[in-house]
């Protein structure tokens, strides 16, 4: 076997490969194949760069010689595999010595030659012999800038550029290797042994008399992927440097800002469409352009990925597809799930200010700016004066979701990605950061004290924002939602593709419609204890709680029923033709209760009962863990008439829906399920209830009963629960609580120490846990449909909308996902991959 070559000019017939070069070398060979005007390039292989750091150079006199031009001025370029794993930054004018300066000075002027060694003696002081910066600044010449670095480094400063060279391989390939390199193309899913290629390159100084210059050129607009040139020309620039001097630099286009290269230079300008349009059928991307103009001719120094944003990127890679330049497939793996997430919500704008107050979960995503309310009362009569506020809790409780509902955005000194305001928040399409760092709420003062020591009071300004878990000083611009043509053909296009069913989690008639309006395939779990929270209903709920026996919490129910009637009328005919899955009451009944005094006096006189009373059943109520006590399905087993009523108004609802028209398609999930008697007895009523509705009515009807699997126990007796079920649901946010033992609404105060510690290798709240809970999923998945082949599976936790989750469950065989509507797009994108993926990987 060849020993790879120590180092390969850049030909249109060289071997180059992305993997052994990296992919700058490769883009400049596709580039040299285009027959463009690519200066004169030698590529050094990974394993060359690897010898360099470890002292072994090969031989710069060979390479050098490759360069026939004198006097001979080089650039170096990192070229790591992919883009995004970043590398060293370029060094320019490698070669420059006072023989270079002197031939420079006749050709070119004393000063622009002044001007040029000035620039490279800093930046070999400063980027590769790691001098400290300060010293340079003060010098003017290239004669000072050369006393200053003899100084520092006790030698002359080098002219021979085999030594130049030498010095700034060494330094760039060790920087490759150093440790904070590492871990930021780590960061971007770099593996701990990806290489790093250089490439050496001869300069296009665009320095000579006449029309000379350099510049940077994209053909799209970084915002929003529309075909717009943009970019710098400086005209006898000196580097990339030179770039950033605005207002000398000249605009690519014609307007009113000032002169344009457009103007100027006419036939260059049409020359860099020309590129721009070869680069993006020939490369088959929307390319970021450096070019230098020497005396009226235009040079090609590189071609990159041009820098976007979400919305950008998938503006690109739809209108590749659309143009018959890349396939929809390749568009859609593309496109990273997540990007999508920030389409559908208001972002920061990029370009403004911020002042980071602090830092904690990035919870919901989006952005929001307004007054600080502590209270839901707060929040909603900041609402009716069409004020926006930001509503900030310790934690937030269902008592809260009032106020959520009326806030702009939710802030919490606790909780995680899973807690209750994260999830309610995601349904509700609301920016949220949760656990913050340092932050110290006071309900009783209406104050936050920041980490700093600061202290905001209420009616103060902050913004939020739930993409990157930001807390942020006064009102911060920001970009609203864009849902175009672009992300409609994404979603067209993944509905074609993608073989696992994605549904909605939604309690709300809101909800609802916008999952509708994502192209779901229908709901997943509708929430039912998220209708009781409205101030009317919650009363009666309550009286249904204090109720002294049975009959007198049958009065209570009766009045609740036509409440739940209509909202699930509503529902059906909002959803008809698709599933809704609807979960009986899951929580505890205290959390229908008031927790504070003043909420407990209101209850009483509402209840026209004495506070003590009111005190005591609360106190009541109250369980050492609700997690684990009196909740779900033990609930509608202890107290049967709850879950019959709720029956009772889905299937009489079924019927009016029926009746207008509607195609309904009921699903009843009982929750916190741990054995099969349970399922039975509730099944039973709920069987019953179906059947008196049907004979009142005169009216058939179909439905669906199935579980929840929540519980570990239930998980390894799937078999004999899916028997009498139709179909099995994993709630993995509860599922993992119970699999880890952990609370996942104070997890956050530990999980970024266990994860940077290594015990677990991501939050598995966020991140499902394939190993542990996964391991659950797979075991219920299989023995549920050894003992019912046609049980339907399903996931509906909020990992429903995370990727690795989604392909996942793809892969173990399950039906569907189920996650809040905002995140519909996100796993419909992640199904599709999963699914194209698969698909490859097959053939």
């Amino acid at each position: 076997m060849l020993d790879t070559p120590r180092f390969t000019e850049i030909t249109p017939t060289a071997d180059i490969r992305a993997s052994r070069h990296g992919s700058r070398a490769k883009c400049l060979q596709r580039l040299v194949r285009m027959d463009l005007p690519v200066p004169q390039t030698v590529a050094l292989p990974f394993d060359t760069v690897r010898d360099i750091a470890e002292g072994r150079m090969p031989d710069l006199s060979m390479l050098i010689s490759l360069f026939d031009v004198q006097p001979l001025l080089l650039s170096v370029r990192s070229s790591s595999a992919t883009s995004d794993w970043g590398g060293p930054g370029a060094v320019l004018n490698i070669g420059m010595n006072d023989e270079a300066h002197a031939w420079l000075s006749n050709t070119l002027g004393h000063d622009v030659a002044d001007k040029l060694y000035l620039r490279f003696i800093r930046s070999y002081a400063i980027e590769v012999m790691r001098l400290d910066e300060e010293p340079f600044i003060d010098a003017k010449t290239p004669e000072d800038a050369r006393a200053t670095f003899e100084e520092e480094m006790d030698e002359p400063f080098p002219q021979n550029i085999a030594d130049q060279l030498d010095a700034v391989l060494r330094s760039m390939s060790r920087a490759w290797e150093g440790t904070s390199a590492r871990l930021l193309r780590q960061a971007q899913g770099a593996p701990i042994d990806a290489g790093l290629g250089l490439v050496v390159q001869k300069m296009a100084q665009g320095m000579g008399p006449g029309q000379s210059g350099s510049g940077v050129v994209q053909f799209v607009s970084p915002a929003t992927g529309e075909p717009q040139v943009t970019g710098r020309y400086l005209g006898q620039a000196m580097g990339r440097d030179a770039l950033r001097n605005r207002d000398k630099a000249l605009y690519l286009t014609h307007d009113d800002r000032g002169p344009s290269l457009q103007d100027q230079l006419p036939e260059i300008y049409a020359e860099l469409l020309r590129v721009g349009d070869a680069c993006r059928h020939r490369l088959r991307e929307e390319m970021q352009v450096e070019f230098t103009i020497d005396q009226g001719r235009l040079h090609v120094l590189d071609a990159v990925r041009c820098p976007r944003q979400a919305r950008a990127s998938v503006a690109i890679a739809a209108a590749l597809a659309r143009d018959g330049i890349i396939p929809r497939s390749e568009a859609l793996l593309r496109i990273a799930p997540n990007v999508l997430s920030r389409l559908l919500h208001r972002q920061i704008d990029a370009d403004a200010p911020r002042s980071v107050l602090t830092r904690g979960v990035a919870a919901s995503p989006g952005a929001a700016s307004g007054r600080i309310v502590f209270d839901s009362a707060a929040a909603q009569a900041a609402l009716s004066r069409d004020e926006p506020c930001i509503l900030i809790r310790r934690e937030t409780s269902p008592d809260d979701v009032r106020g959520m509902h009326a806030a702009d955005g939710v802030l919490t000194e606790r909780g995680g990605a899973t807690s209750h305001a994260a999830v309610i928040a995601r349904g509700l399409g609301l920016p949220c950061v949760t656990g913050a760092t340092g932050l110290s709420v006071s309900h009783r003062h209406k104050t936050v004290r920041l980490p700093s020591g600061r202290l905001l009071s209420e009616g103060d300004v902050i913004t939020i924002d739930g993409s990157s878990g930001e807390v942020l000083d006064g009102a911060v611009p920001t970009q609203e939602p864009m849902l175009d043509g672009a992300f409609r053909d994404v979603m067209t296009w993944s509905d074609d593709v993608r073989d696992i069913g994605v549904r909605a989690n939604a309690d709300t008639i809101a909800d609802a419609t916008l999952a509708r309006t994502f192209g779901v395939d229908g709901i997943g779990l509708c929430r039912t204890e998220h209708m009781f929270f409205d101030p009317v209903r919650l009363t009666v709920m309550r009286e249904m709680i204090f109720a002294e026996g049975p009959e007198d919490r049958a009065a209570a129910l009766e009045r609740l029923l036509p409440m739940q009637r209509d909202d699930f009328t509503e529902l059906f005919d909002i959803m008809s033709g698709l599933p809704v899955c609807i979960r009986l009451l899951d929580p505890p009944l205290h959390e229908f209760l008031p927790s504070e005094g003043e909420g407990e006096r209101a209850l009483a006189a509402a209840l026209d009962k004495p506070l003590s009373e009111v005190k005591a059943r609360v106190k009541a109520l109250q369980e050492y863990n609700p997690m684990l006590g009196m909740r779900g399905v033990r609930l509608g087993i202890a107290m049967p008439e709850i879950y019959e009523m709720q029956a009772r108004a889905i299937f009489e609802a079924t019927v009016a829906a029926l009746r207008a028209g509607a195609d309904v398609r009921p699903e009843i999930m009982i929750p916190l399920v741990t054995a099969r008697r349970e399922v039975e007895l509730v099944k039973r009523r709920i069987d019953a209830i179906a059947s008196a509705v049907q004979a009142e009515t005169g009216t058939e009807f179909t439905y669906r009963l199935g579980v929840m699997v929540e519980t570990p126990r239930a998980a390894l007796r799937a078999g004999e629960i899916s028997e009498t079920a139709a179909f099995l649901s994993f709630g993995t946010n509860d599922l993992t609580q119970m699999t880890y033992g952990l609370s996942r609404d104070d997890a956050g105060r530990f999980m970024s120490t266990y994860v940077n510690e290594g015990v677990y290798p991501e939050d598995p709240f966020q991140t499902l846990d394939v190993d542990g809970v996964g391991e659950l999923l797979l075991l219920g998945a299989a023995r549920g449909r050894q003992a019912r082949p046609d049980v339907t599976l399903a996931l509906c936790g909020e990992h429903g909308g995370n990727p690795e989750s989604v392909s996942f469950c793809r892969l173990a065989g399950f039906d569907y996902v189920s996650c809040s509507p905002f995140r519909v797009p996100v796993a419909k994108l992640a199904a599709a991959q999963s699914t194209i993926l698969s698909n490859q990987a097959a053939k």
